[in-house]
């Protein structure tokens, strides 16, 4: 806090909150100390970087008044965050029941008799907060799903829809299984009644060749050609 004869001036410094291409605001509240009028005027080394409201009034006795300082958008920040701009604040006394609208810069002229205090106050880059974020539905109006899940918990239809989903893989699974183990079942049984036929066809070709004095029947022969295209049959099954 700076503070004078005529008034006290909190901050003693602008902080601005800097951030590419946005606007920036910071405040500061003066008090007039006396039992006087107090006629106050802002100035600043920048007046096309800065938007002051009000830029000049009157702080009544005892009473405060606020002041904002708005820096306008900026294109990028300055080397090493470092500002060199200065507002100065001028404040006098005046005569009673003088208006905000008649304070004029020839006020704060400097003449012989006449008070006129001045305030410097630098300018100071902050880098801007980055605001929590905010889950969506965390307002009010929020919907109960919303709510729910980020309280951790799962209403019924979502957990009957993910209960399916866990499921699910586990009946497809189960069916898979069933299948390769039919087919399994099935490969083993031909393959056990293939080798019966290779034997039985087997014994056959020696009874033949026993009994047979001058060549094969005719029959014995299509008996064995059945036997074997019906044991090809059941390997390719």
């Amino acid at each position: 806090m700076s503070t004078g004869d005529l008034l006290s001036i909190h901050p003693s410094e602008l902080k601005f909150p800097f951030e590419e291409k946005k606007q920036s605001s910071s405040c500061m509240q003066l008090t007039n100390k006396t039992d006087q009028y107090v006629a106050f005027k802002v100035k600043t080394t920048n007046p096309k970087k800065y938007c002051v409201r009000p830029n000049g009034g009157i702080v009544l006795p005892g009473s405060t008044c606020n002041v904002t300082v708005t820096m306008q958008a900026q294109k990028e920040a300055p080397p090493d965050m470092q500002c060199k701009d200065k507002f100065l604040l001028q404040s006098v006394v005046v005569t009673s029941g003088t208006a905000a609208k008649d304070v004029t810069s020839e006020m704060f002229n400097k003449e012989e008799g006449k008070v006129v205090e001045e305030f410097k106050l630098r300018v100071l880059y902050i880098l801007a907060t980055a605001p929590s974020p905010v889950p969506e539905g965390s307002e009010e109006g929020s919907s109960p799903r919303a709510t729910a899940q980020e309280n951790g918990s799962i209403s019924a239809p979502m957990f009957d829809s993910v209960s399916r989903s866990l499921d699910d893989p586990k009946e497809k699974s189960s069916e898979t299984w069933s299948l390769i183990s039919k087919l399994t079942d099935e490969k083993a049984s031909a393959i056990q009644q293939n080798q019966r036929l290779r034997q039985e066809l087997e014994l056959l070709r020696k009874e033949i060749n026993r009994s047979s004095t001058g060549g094969v029947s005719f029959v014995f022969v299509v008996l064995i050609g059945l036997i074997g295209i019906l044991a090809g049959y059941m390997v390719k099954k």
